[in-house]
C-alpha cells in the first residue's frame, strides 16, 4: 500500500523537478521536495547528470530546512 507522500514521490521524480525550462520551475520543484529520502534522489540525479553547483547548493539548504523541520 502507497501513502500519499509515495504517490507525489511518483509524480514528481528528480527528472521531473530538476530538468525543468526554466530557473523558476526547478527552484519550485526543490521548495515541493516533501522528505528526505525525495531530497537524497534528487541530489543522486543531479550528481549523476548535471552537477550543477547552484542546484547542488540548493538542494543543501532544502536538506538544511528539512532537518530543521525534523528536529
Amino acid at each position: 500500500m502507497g501513502t500519499t507522500d509515495d504517490k507525489e514521490s511518483d509524480e514528481f521524480p528528480p527528472e521531473k523537478r530538476l530538468e525543468a525550462p526554466n530557473t523558476r520551475l526547478i527552484k519550485a520543484g526543490i521548495a515541493t521536495i516533501p522528505d528526505m529520502e525525495t531530497l537524497q534522489e534528487c541530489v543522486a540525479y543531479e550528481n549523476a547528470h548535471q552537477n550543477r553547483t547552484q542546484i547542488l547548493r540548493r538542494l543543501k539548504w532544502k536538506a538544511e530546512e528539512l532537518r530543521e523541520d525534523e528536529g
